[in-house]
């Protein structure tokens, strides 16, 4: 489904068909057929020898003969990937073996992948290694996987959705059941979405150039039983972050403790602090305490709000942030130097601010009001 939707999506058929035909594929054994998933009409990708049932695509293999890792990477190593695009390969697949191994207790390299070593899944993981490096994809965000629910019937016996080698790769990883009541994920989509991707959610600001559309072998009534690809460049003016924004209303801590509190969590990693009056039961005043921060340093900046205040309750949202492109130019007034930040959008300055730090300085010496530094200041930015 993966290979399918980068083939919609403009991965030209025979550039793949001559990367895999250096893995001893035949250009033949590698087709694709529009087809329609509950209206949606998109890209099949075929491996001639796949078996496709309503039992699952990848759980019958075995005619295909055992591979060990070794016998892979030989044949990667003769693939028309690139050098890094190799290494990438060898990497999954080590990365698989090293799942099946856990889930049979056996090392890696005596796993025979039999049913991940098959032709198909071969296909599927160099496939995908050539068509991200060829479309120019340099970060890959996934939304949650819908992984299925229910059984599947393996070489091994029947076991529960998703299955152990799927799970063993989904660690770290959002899942959720998904509509349907069979295996949506298989341990190869497994390892390369989360081999490939960076972070997990909502779709990242970008400008859309591409979509393409996989087909899975089965139709479901309710929903397309697709895989859907968007891919597009960064939207740099739109350059919106993740933030976690941290919340506590105190009103019972010594007010001198507030100004210790904002130095500390500044120098622990917040990117802002701020207080706000407010009014708080039984009609006291209070404060509230607004932190904004990196997603990863909110531990962090939640222990050391523990310690250092009284509260007993602190709570948290994620949110976007855009930014301005910011940098700092020094200018040199009749005054003395001063630092401006500027600020720009698409390279149109949208706004320059004296160093307050430096205008207080440069008064100082010369004995003049600070207005007037910052007015200097100004005038000698604009007429660079």
């Amino acid at each position: 489904m993966i290979l399918g939707a980068l083939v919609d999506a403009g991965l030209p058929l025979d550039d793949l068909r001559h990367a895999l035909g250096s893995l001893a594929v035949d250009r033949e054994a590698v087709w694709t057929e529009r087809v329609t998933r509950a209206g949606v009409t998109a890209t099949k990708l075929h491996v001639r020898g796949e078996q496709e049932s309503a039992a699952g695509a990848h759980h019958h293999h075995a005619h295909h003969g055992h591979r060990t890792l070794g016998e892979i990477e030989h044949l990667i190593d003769g693939s028309a990937l690139s050098c890094a695009g190799r290494q990438r390969a060898k990497r999954l697949f080590s990365r698989l073996a090293e799942a099946e191994g856990a889930v049979h207790g056996t090392s890696a390299d005596k796993v025979h992948l039999h049913e991940v070593g098959a032709l198909d899944s071969i296909v599927d993981i160099v496939g995908t290694v050539y068509g991200l490096e060829a479309l120019g994809v340099e970060r890959v965000v996934s939304s949650p996987l819908a992984v299925g629910s229910g059984t599947i019937r393996s070489a091994h016996g029947e076991y529960p959705v998703p299955g152990p080698a799927t799970a063993r790769l989904l660690e770290g990883a959002p899942i959720q059941a998904g509509l349907q009541a069979v295996e949506l994920l298989t341990p190869t989509g497994a390892l390369l979405i989360t081999g490939y991707a960076e972070s997990y959610g909502p779709v990242p600001s970008m400008r859309l150039q591409r979509v393409g559309y996989g087909a899975g072998a089965r139709d479901f009534a309710d929903s397309p039983n697709v895989l859907r690809v968007l891919i597009g460049d960064a939207d740099a003016a739109a350059a919106a972050a993740r933030v976690v924004v941290l919340e506590a209303e105190i009103d019972d801590m010594n007010p001198q403790i507030f100004g210790v509190l904002m130095d500390r969590l500044l120098a622990a990693g917040a990117l802002d602090v701020y207080y706000t009056s407010i009014q708080m039961k039984k009609n006291r005043p209070g404060t509230l305490l607004s932190i904004v921060a990196p997603p990863e340093a909110r531990e962090r900046l939640t222990s050391l709000v523990f310690r250092e205040t009284t509260t007993i309750g602190l709570r948290y949202t994620e949110m976007q942030r855009e930014c301005l492109d910011r940098e700092t130019v020094t200018v040199t007034t009749p005054l003395g130097a001063v630092r401006i930040k500027v600020a720009r959008r698409d390279g149109e300055v949208l706004n320059a601010s004296p160093e307050f730090d430096d205008c207080v300085r440069v008064a100082a010496e010369a004995g003049r009001p600070v207005k007037d530094v910052q007015a200097a200041a100004l005038k000698a930015f604009l007429d660079r």
